[in-house]
């Protein structure tokens, strides 16, 4: 069986493969094209598509640290511009154009990629089980073409880690915003950025890092404290614990073998240029 740490490795590196459809223009260029203008707005509506028009407070729950009010300028109002399933389409549809435009479908190490994260995928969909967002996204269809499938497949392990991810920190007690500043503390210079993504209002950030210095995790300016170091890593440490079952189907070395040839992914992904947080 696998190991957490080698599971971990295996998503860790494969994740931008992912993640890329938040920043390539394939994205937005779609979602325009069905009337979504704002690109925020098509952020939220795409990802929580495969839950159906839900309300804000959905996405407000199931993606945890984003300001409320910034939810609310884009949901529920775009579900009178696009139905859900043509977000999906257009979402798909964006991830293969952009990973086709770097020449990932050529790939020879695809077809062992795409079988291994397949069937760790499927060994998630087993246990949706308290995993809201990733059991929507565990009842869509597969695509045909392999690399679709391969980003899909990824797609469920990310939403799958994500759900478990978010358990962990409401079992400690954070809130969305205090988790976003625990996480900025553990950063170099993306303070501002994942604030400003996120919606927080500055002097709302500001109260919550008072509140978590006088809980003993942060120290004088945005950093963690020795005690908030410990807290930080047991929360990341049950996130791995809780997203193992999906790689359980793996033998380690078969897991280890899908972390090798993730990174050959990963490092595609940032060197063409795909991950562009501009």
């Amino acid at each position: 069986m696998a190991s957490v740490g080698a599971a971990r490795q295996a998503w860790r590196r494969l994740e931008p493969l992912h993640a890329m459809v938040y920043f390539v223009p394939e994205a937005p260029e779609r979602y325009r094209a069905l009337g979504v203008e704002d690109r925020q707005a098509g952020y939220f509506a795409s990802r929580v598509a495969a839950m159906g028009a839900v309300p804000a407070e959905v996405v407000i729950a199931t993606f945890f640290n984003f300001c409320p009010d910034l939810v609310r300028e884009g949901i529920p109002a775009v579900w009178d511009v696009v139905t859900p399933e043509k977000l999906l389409e257009a979402r798909l549809d964006a991830a293969g154009a952009a990973l086709r435009r770097a020449g990932f479908h050529e790939y020879p190490e695809l077809p062992e990629t795409l079988e291994l994260a397949t069937r760790a995928a499927l060994e998630a969909c087993r246990h949706v089980q308290g995993r809201a967002l990733f059991a929507a996204h565990a009842a869509l269809p597969w695509p045909d073409e392999p690399l679709l499938r391969l980003w899909h497949a990824q797609t469920l392990l990310r939403e799958y880690r994500g759900d478990g991810h978010i358990a962990a920190l409401v079992t400690e007690g954070l809130t969305g915003l205090e988790a976003l500043v625990l996480y900025a503390a553990t950063t170099k210079g993306m303070v501002d950025l994942l604030r400003a993504t996120r919606g927080w209002p500055r002097e709302v950030w500001a109260a919550a890092e008072e509140d978590l210095r006088a809980r003993g995790l942060l120290g004088d300016g945005l950093t963690l404290t020795e005690r908030g170091q410990a807290f930080r890593q047991g929360i990341e440490d049950r996130t791995d614990v809780l997203a193992f079952p999906a790689y359980a189907v793996l033998d380690d070395q078969e897991c280890e073998r899908l972390a090798e040839l993730a990174r050959v992914f990963g490092r595609a992904v940032v060197g063409a240029g795909l991950l562009n947080f501009g």
